[in-house]
């Protein structure tokens, strides 16, 4: 079966991908294709650090290989956290540091509403292809989760579902969620 690197170690993204291109493309972590090192993420958008991350490991193994950026975009923050969502609260902060921030940014807010947009680069022999997904819904005023979800999942409510992404199955995420798009999107071109 066809190998892709995936620039990323995040176990919680790896069980995602893994589970939408099982059967299509083995799914290999930077730590199982002995990759070592940080991983530049300067860029000011999604898709350019995709980009960046992508040809970080395509430089270093010249093997096919992709990557993705996302970023939970707030209307009442005018787009932020956007680029910046996974280090929003700071340098090598936690999930929890981010959500506790964007709650007290929309402390007393009534227009909860957001988008999650993730943008995944491909390389393949040296060519970028890329695929973007987004899903549109509203930041909750508290955590709701079942232990399951990684990131703002448990204040994120996608639009037409009564559940955040924390508390619904893995497969009905993977389905609507932004990375689930962007995925199937990836998988589609693959399957070609």
């Amino acid at each position: 079966m066809r190998r892709l690197i995936f620039a990323s170690n995040n176990k919680h993204k790896l069980v995602e991908v893994r589970a939408a291109l099982e059967g299509i493309v083995e799914v290999v972590s930077l730590a199982e294709a002995g990759l070592e090192g940080e991983i530049p993420e300067t860029a000011n958008t999604l898709q350019g650090n995709a980009l960046q991350k992508a040809q970080w490991v395509w430089e270093r193994s010249h093997t096919d290989c992709f990557a993705d950026d996302t970023g939970l975009e707030v209307d009442a923050l005018g787009g932020a956290p956007g680029v910046y969502s996974a280090r929003y609260a700071g340098e090598h902060c936690s999930f929890d540091d981010n959500i506790d921030k964007l709650l007290a940014a929309l402390d007393g807010q009534r227009n909860r509403k957001a988008d999650f947009r993730t943008v995944i680069c491909l390389i393949e022999n040296g060519r970028e292809c890329y695929f973007e997904g987004r899903v549109d819904g509203q930041i909750l005023s508290e955590r709701h989760t079942n232990g399951e979800g990684f990131g703002y999942d448990p204040i994120f409510m996608p639009d037409r579902f009564a559940v955040s992404f924390a508390e619904m199955p893995l497969d009905v995420k993977n389905r609507i969620s932004h990375r689930g798009l962007a995925v199937a999107k990836l998988k589609e071109y693959l399957e070609k």
